[in-house]
């Protein structure tokens, strides 16, 4: 049997567990970019020498123990939890491309996240680079068409009520179909990964996010023909 060795990824993640930080937190204190750790998690991206060194040395960590695997006693099972979406209380956040509301945010350690999506980009070129997460998700279409762009496969039109569901780790892009300006849509993103929440809001770097407040959504309204002015009467 094939004995599977722990990742610089796993190992990161466990560390953080045991410390009980955040991925700003580890940021802080390793002095290694957050969006650099977050991809170093998904066994996307890894560490030279001198940044584990660095790491050791920020931590005050001996190299062997940054790498010693630590044994825990598994968690037991959280139950009978419930939470409310309302739009008021999720976590806005809003892109050249999106408004993002992640709904339900004072659950903790969430395995799925719902979160209702405005999108306002209207090609793949004006939306950039495809994204890419780990974990699954599903796209339901509540308003408008939706064209969906993904790494393998060619691109596609969906419309209201029509869904995909797709493997996050896969690039790709939602963007409004021709002819229409908005598209509204649920999504629910899921992964194995407690700390889900975090790496999506990293996704969107520097970008503003709000909790609270945020204004209910409105379906698209069309805008009212412009009526020339009236030129005043001769007398």
């Amino acid at each position: 049997m094939t004995v599977q060795h722990p990742t610089i990824g796993g190992l990161l993640r466990s560390l953080r567990a045991r410390k009980g930080w955040t991925l700003k937190q580890m940021s802080e204190h390793s002095g290694i970019p957050l969006s650099t750790l977050s991809k170093v998690e998904h066994d996307r991206l890894t560490l030279t020498y001198d940044k584990l060194l660095q790491l050791s040395q920020r931590l005050q960590l001996r190299m062997s123990e940054l790498f010693a695997e630590q044994d825990e006693a598994p968690e037991p099972p959280v139950t009978a939890r419930r939470s409310i979406g309302r739009i008021e209380d999720a976590i806005r956040v809003t892109t050249p491309n999106y408004d993002y509301y992640y709904l339900c945010p004072e659950l903790r350690r969430k395995r799925m996240i719902p979160v209702l999506t405005r999108v306002r980009a209207k090609s793949i070129e004006a939306f950039g680079e495809l994204v890419r997460h780990s974990g699954e998700e599903y796209i339901h279409v509540l308003e408008g068409r939706m064209e969906v762009h993904t790494e393998f496969y060619d691109p596609m039109v969906l419309e209201t009520g029509e869904s995909v569901y797709i493997d996050s780790n896969m690039g790709h892009a939602y963007i409004a179909a021709e002819g229409c300006d908005e598209v509204l849509l649920l999504g629910v993103c899921s992964s194995a990964d407690e700390q889900l929440m975090e790496s999506l809001l990293t996704l969107h770097g520097d970008e503003h996010a709000v909790q609270g407040k945020t204004t209910r959504l409105k379906a698209p309204v069309a805008k009212p023909a412009r009526r020339a002015a009236k030129k005043p009467a001769k007398k």
